[in-house]
């Protein structure tokens, strides 16, 4: 029992020095499915932040009855299961779905497309709290200055940039680290849509421990950049 110990922890070493040396010599594949993996996060978060934000303010300024029901709903979609996202996807793009023609089954575009329904509701809620926050206070003082409706709107979303720079951050550390949806939609094709994400769960059934743990060790760098600069961008907003 000692010796299958030992013979563990020496197994597991040299796996990890191995992965380290593919990291620090630039692997062909580990550069590959890295920069397929931030290409993708990159305009998944930029594409959500196009519908998310507006949305954000607009729901934060907006006064209806049933906002609170709206608001349950989307605050609801942030622990959307990322296999059910990238199942409805599938449905939509697959050959027989409604989207079917556009050819977005197992592509980039198809993996960004769920990406970004994926995060959507999450840009969407935090950009409503910053806005929320300083909300009505910001906008009366500026209409009480003169400021019309337009400008004092562009005020409240000036006050709020850090936090909604915080959402997108957000969303951006929840697509470099997703699989479900890169799976489904993207087919984890080798030269054309495998992700970080994906080719390590492939590499570990395969028992290629050292190239997953080279991309683990990438995904976890990215994603303490990603904490770092969140931590960050919170940390001037809070002290504003």
């Amino acid at each position: 029992g000692r010796f299958a110990g030992r013979q563990a922890v020496s197994t597991l070493v040299h796996a990890l020095a191995e992965a380290l040396s593919l990291v620090v010599a630039l692997d062909p594949k580990v550069v590959q499915y890295a920069v397929r993996s931030l290409l993708i996060a990159l305009a998944a978060t930029a594409l959500a932040s196009t519908v998310g934000v507006p949305a954000g303010v607009a729901l934060a300024q907006a006064r209806f009855r049933g906002k609170r029901a709206v608001v349950t709903v989307l605050n609801t979609l942030l622990s959307s299961p990322t296999v059910v996202v990238g199942l409805l996807v599938f449905a939509l793009i697959s050959r027989n779905g409604p989207l079917g023609e556009a050819g977005l089954l197992f592509t980039v575009p198809g993996i960004i497309a769920g990406e970004v329904l994926l995060i959507l509701p999450l840009v969407t809620a935090l950009t409503l709290a910053a806005v929320t926050r300083g909300d009505a206070e910001v906008y009366r003082t500026a209409l009480a200055l003169g400021a019309s409706e337009r400008q004092a709107l562009v005020q409240v979303v000036r006050e709020a940039r850090f936090g909604i720079l915080a959402a997108l951050i957000a969303g951006f550390g929840r697509v470099i680290g997703e699989v479900g949806v890169a799976t489904i939609l993207g087919g984890n094709a080798a030269e054309f849509t495998r992700t970080m994400t994906t080719a390590i769960v492939l590499e570990v059934d395969m028992g290629r421990f050292e190239l997953a743990l080279a991309l683990g060790i990438v995904l976890l760098g990215l994603s303490l950049t990603v904490n770092v600069l969140l931590q960050v961008v919170q940390g001037r907003g809070a002290t504003r």
